[in-house]
C-alpha cells in the first residue's frame, strides 16, 4: 500500500530540501549502528550518506520500482556495497526482516500514512534495545514548498505520542529543528 500523498518531486528540487550527513548525525546515526533499516528510501537521498556512516548493512525498502532502481543505480555508481535495496510493502506486509535485528529505523517523511502506529510498531518490532528510531517530517507550516496536506501533515508533538505509545522512549521534550524545512525525533527502544 502506497502512503497517500507521497509522490516524489522531480530529484532535482528534492535535493535542495536536505543536507542528508547532517540531518543523519543529528539524528542519532554514527559509526555504532550496524545494520540501518529504511522506510521508502526514495532517489537513495539518505540511503548512500547513512551506507557511508554506518559499520553493517543499510535495507533500504520502497514501494516504488522506479525508487528501487534509481536507489540501487547510484549505489552501484558510487561503488557503495553495503546496501541492501527492496521492493516491498512494508506498510501493508512489514519488512521481513527478524525481531530485534537492526540497531537504527529511518522514518523519513512518512508518518502522515493512514496509520502511522503500523509503521512504528514494526520499527520497534525489528529494532534492537537500546535501537534508535529516526523520525524526520516536514515542518507544520504551509509555506514548506513540499510535504503533505495540512490536514493530514504531523505536527512535532503527534509524532512523539505515537512514538511513545509504540513503546518508544525519550526524554526530549522538543523536536531536533532540521533546517531548512523540518523537524526531528531520535526514539529509543528501551532494554528489557
Amino acid at each position: 500500500m502506497k502512503i497517500r500523498q507521497s509522490g516524489m518531486p522531480e530529484e532535482s528540487m528534492w535535493r535542495e530540501f536536505f543536507e542528508p550527513q547532517t540531518t543523519l548525525t543529528r539524528l542519532g546515526l554514527n559509526r555504532q549502528c550496524v545494520d540501518v533499516a529504511e522506510f521508502g528510501c526514495g532517489y537513495g537521498t539518505f540511503t548512500i550518506p547513512a551506507a557511508r556512516i554506518i559499520s553493517g548493512r543499510v535495507k533500504a525498502f520502497d514501494i516504488d520500482p522506479i525508487m528501487i532502481e534509481a536507489t540501487r543505480s547510484k549505489t552501484m555508481a558510487v561503488g557503495i556495497d553495503n546496501v541492501d535495496v527492496k521492493l516491498c510493502d512494508f506498510v501493508g506486509n512489514g519488512t521481513g526482516l527478524a525481531d530485534e535485528s537492526i540497531d537504527y529505523v529511518m522514518l523519513f517523511n512518512i508518518l502522515h500514512g493512514e496509520d502511522p502506529h503500523e509503521l512504528l510498531d514494526e520499527a520497534h518490532r525489528i529494532l534492537r534495545p537500546n535501537g534508535i528510531a529516526g523520525i524526520l517530517h516536514w515542518n507544520y507550516d504551509p509555506a514548506t514548498p513540499r510535504g503533505p496536506d495540512m490536514m493530514i501533515r504531523p505536527k512535532p508533538e503527534q509524532c512523539r505520542a505515537w512514538a511513545i505509545e509504540s513503546q518508544f522512549h525519550t526524554d526530549a521534550l522538543s523536536p531536533i529543528i532540521i533546517p531548512p524545512y523540518h523537524y526531528g525525533w531520535m526514539m529509543k527502544k528501551p532494554k528489557r
